[in-house]
């Protein structure tokens, strides 16, 4: 009997991928915890019944979010990550010798102990010694500070659920008080095709451009999420990602798979449909 995972993405629209077994499903305090080995995508993590990643893709995920604001200020030494409990932002982060300080804050901590266990090749930089973990609720924590970091990083779950207040113009503005006074702050935007995900879109674009000066959106080409084409958000008290994008990133030598610079300018430029929506 084939055994298959599907994620609906509209009533009449569903994303299916054939796997060998189920690997381990476990019920936290938040939300419902599954890990499967399928045929092509490798081993993939479902949250809720809601695809997060598989081995096969998260490299374009994680790479986009991280390194995207790295290039824009070579000068990061303090960065706070919310939600990434797989570990693949952490993974991204320690590639730069130049970060002195990882606090990762993740409401779940059994999200990260299933990733440590069956998903090693995401979460295998959870121990870098830079690297400080923190089981709370990521709205409460960044609201105890101030000037503290000079990126923020929101790898959060969908706006519903134990992701929800990660979406409002208050956590927002918390993130703009905890930012230093060049502070970026990136998050997943959702993707802009089906109409509920666009709604969310709008309405995330719409409370970010009320808090920051600069509030830009990007994309780039996830075959497994929704539609395949997803957006995140590049936000600052000043920086522009584009023209002060540093001319040296390329001489780090950091290893990435899928991002490069020529490809940092050209994420910035959106399809008419994205454009008409965000306005």
């Amino acid at each position: 009997m084939d055994l298959w995972f599907t994620e609906y993405h509209t009533q009449n629209a569903c994303f299916s991928i054939k796997v060998k077994k189920q690997v381990v499903s476990l019920e936290s305090e938040f939300q419902r915890i599954d890990v499967f080995d399928s045929y092509d995508f490798g081993r993939i993590l479902v949250l809720d019944g809601y695809l997060m990643l598989t081995e096969k893709d998260e490299f374009i995920y994680h790479e986009m979010i991280t390194h995207v604001p790295m290039a824009v200020n070579p000068g990061i030494r303090d960065v706070l990550v919310i939600g990434a409990g797989d570990g693949g932002v952490v993974r991204e982060l320690t590639k730069y010798e130049s970060i002195n300080r990882i606090d990762m804050v993740e409401i779940d901590k059994l999200v990260v102990d299933v990733c440590r266990e069956y998903l090693p090749r995401t979460s295998c930089r959870l121990d870098d010694p830079r690297v400080h973990i923190y089981y709370e609720n990521g709205l409460d924590f960044v609201v105890r500070k101030d000037k503290e970091y000079d990126l923020i990083i929101v790898d959060s779950t969908d706006p519903f659920g134990p992701g929800e207040e990660l979406f409002t113009r208050v956590f927002y503005a918390n993130c703009f008080k905890a930012l230093k006074g060049s502070g970026i702050m990136v998050n997943q935007h959702e993707s802009p095709y089906y109409p509920n995900d666009a709604l969310a879109v709008q309405k995330t674009h719409k409370h970010i451009k009320s808090v920051f000066p600069i509030a830009l959106v990007y994309q780039a080409h996830i075959p497994t999420y929704p539609s395949g084409h997803f957006l995140f958000g590049f936000a600052s008290k000043g920086l522009d990602p584009v023209a002060n994008l540093d001319a040296g990133w390329d001489s780090l030598g950091i290893e990435t798979r899928y991002y490069n610079t020529g490809l940092h300018k050209g994420c910035f430029a959106l399809p008419n449909y994205v454009k008409e929506l965000l306005d």
